[in-house]
């Protein structure tokens, strides 16, 4: 808990003179109102009393009076507008951070998680954040001091008086707890509530072809109705704790306010206090209860904005599972020379192994073919080594180093992969293609394109490499975007490919031409091929059969076709199937 409050705190830094400055005009607004009452009480008190009344002393305080709001104008200034421009500024701090930590995480994490409730965790939640960090300390400073400060003045007035009016405080301190609580639950599950929405608007806008295309938009709807009613139930049950809150308060506000007329005026009649005493007690109630009624605003933004910091600190406290070691080094000068020795993996420890004695060496230009049933584990060799999952057994290494002593972002620059599910960013062709290498040129892009036959039909397009792919890609076919993949690998030109399925949601004709950029592309570098159509691979050297119990066959399409064992089980499957 002092760990999350150091943190809560540790964003103030970069903006202590803008805090200590807002802090100070805060300060200094508060003084100015606890002046008003006792101006008041001088003038009706001494001035109004006096034979003859002087009137060049109630002009000269009444310059006073005018001075003071015009000095309260510009404090006030400096805090509504300064204040929340520091509160975004850590807004900014902090969503940054979440978003950099969401780059740390790997897919172990995303396996487990909602993208909606990760989308609302970075904006609703932390949106709440920037009024709790700018009033925050300015309510509880201003509140402080009218409060004590009301105390201390309305003591020196009438004692008695002053503490009928207080005995109300402890009460409605603990009113205010019990209700407190009973929100912070209330809005914590609000937060919750709106990430399920996001996560079911996610996941519908996502598959939206498929929707239209079974046309279960009335089942889409349904389904968002139930998240939509969760939601509004969640929130009439905060609001019910709020009207309760609210209402509750406004009754102890108003019997302070009674109390000190009541008593007041039968004080007055036992000659205990004056009317100008009572008018500034009067007056004073006001000072007393705004700084209530900040509180009572502050313990809203506080449960809002506390539990926006507990969600976003659930996050960042989730350890990355893969990182660089202290000692970790970068991989140069790669040859491809890559050996799996008794490689097993599992994704925790509650599930069965999907890969298990997995032993593979691959010579540095290689290309070697992966094949086996659905569920041997082809994509998750593949995705072993660029350490998107960690190996459970075993070690993998890279021309002899291990692959967890190496620096993350030099192992996978080392690696280019093709997939299957092709992701195109929304922007255009260029800036896709250049996603491979952001330094790149125009010339450059445009190599890859042609090395990748992506250049005549990007040519084709109404703006050439300036067209828009749309959102994922969806104004183009699945091999164009295939190619543009291709080419954005081409541009990165690493010595490791993986290609993983890249052609089996093609047609013959775009598998056809985009077998070919993959050949061109693995020419001298060191190949994992995953194959779904084992027509793909008759001329890899190197191919491996894949199993539960491990790699069972190798050899070349011929040799194993003549072994007549798993693989020539699926060729002849396969076959009879086209």
């Amino acid at each position: 808990m002092k760990g999350r409050f150091r943190k809560f705190l540790s964003y103030y830094k970069p903006y202590k003179r803008l805090f200590l400055t807002d802090m100070f005009c805060a300060m200094v607004a508060a003084g100015i109102t606890l002046a008003f009452p006792m101006i008041t009480r001088y003038i009706t008190g001494v001035i109004l009393l006096e034979t003859p009344i002087q009137l060049n002393r109630i002009y000269q305080l009444g310059i006073f009076m005018v001075i003071l709001v015009i000095v309260e104008f510009f404090c006030n200034f400096y805090v509504a507008y300064q204040g929340h421009v520091m509160g975004t500024y850590m807004e900014r701090d902090i969503r940054n951070e979440l978003f950099e930590h969401y780059q740390k995480l790997s897919f172990s994490f995303y396996d487990e998680q909602k993208t909606g409730q990760l989308m609302s965790r970075i904006t609703n939640d932390i949106f709440s954040l920037t009024e709790l960090y700018h009033h925050g300390p300015e309510d509880i400073v201003i509140s402080l001091i009218k409060f004590v400060g009301a105390f201390i003045i309305l003591s020196t007035i009438n004692l008695n008086l002053t503490l009928i009016v207080f005995a109300f405080i402890p009460i409605m301190g603990g009113f205010a707890l019990y209700y407190n609580k009973k929100m912070k639950k209330a809005f914590k599950r609000n937060k919750q509530r709106i990430g399920d929405i996001n996560a079911r608007i996610e996941d519908n806008l996502s598959g939206i072809r498929v929707v239209k295309s079974f046309a279960n938009e009335d089942k889409e709807m349904d389904k968002f109705k139930v998240e939509n009613m969760n939601f509004v139930n969640s929130k009439r049950n905060s609001y019910l704790y709020m009207a309760k809150y609210h209402s509750g308060l406004g009754v102890f506000t108003s019997m302070i306010t009674v109390a000190v007329i009541f008593f007041g005026a039968i004080f007055i009649s036992h000659d205990s206090i004056t009317t100008p005493d009572l008018i500034a007690f009067v007056l004073y109630i006001t000072n007393l209860i705004e700084p209530v009624k900040k509180l009572i605003n502050f313990t809203e933004q506080f449960q809002e904005g506390a539990t926006g910091f507990e969600r976003f600190m659930e996050i960042l406290e989730v350890q990355p599972d893969i990182k660089d070691t202290k000692d970790a080094i970068e991989l140069k000068n790669v040859e491809g020379h890559i050996c799996f020795q008794n490689v097993g993996f599992r994704y925790n420890d509650k599930t069965d192994y999907v890969l298990k004695n997995i032993d593979l060496e691959v010579q540095p230009g290689d290309y070697v073919a992966l094949v086996g049933s659905s569920g041997v584990g082809k994509t998750t060799i593949c995705s072993l080594l660029p350490r998107f999952y960690e190996v459970t057994e075993g070690s993998i290494t890279i021309d002899g180093q291990d692959i967890r002593n190496v620096k993350l972002a030099s192992l996978r620059q080392n690696i280019g992969i093709v997939q299957q599910d092709v992701y195109l960013f929304a922007g255009t062709i260029m800036d896709n293609i250049r996603y491979g290498k952001f330094g790149a040129t125009d010339e450059e892009v445009i190599e890859a394109a042609k090395k990748a036959n992506a250049h005549d039909f990007i040519m084709e397009l109404p703006d050439g490499y300036n067209t828009d792919c749309g959102q994922r890609g969806v104004k183009l076919s699945g091999g164009q975007k295939q190619r543009l993949s291709i080419a954005r690998v081409f541009l990165k030109n690493p010595p490791i490919l993986i290609f993983d399925e890249a052609t089996s949601a093609l047609d013959n004709e775009s598998e056809h031409i985009v077998q070919e950029s993959l050949e061109s592309l693995a020419m001298n570098r060191t190949t994992f091929v995953i194959a779904h159509r084992l027509s793909t691979i008759k001329n890899a050297k190197r191919i491996c059969v894949l199993t539960a119990e491990g790699i069972s066959e190798e050899g070349t399409h011929e040799d194993l076709l003549a072994q007549q064992g798993q693989y020539a089980y699926l060729y002849n499957m396969q076959f009879k199937s086209e």
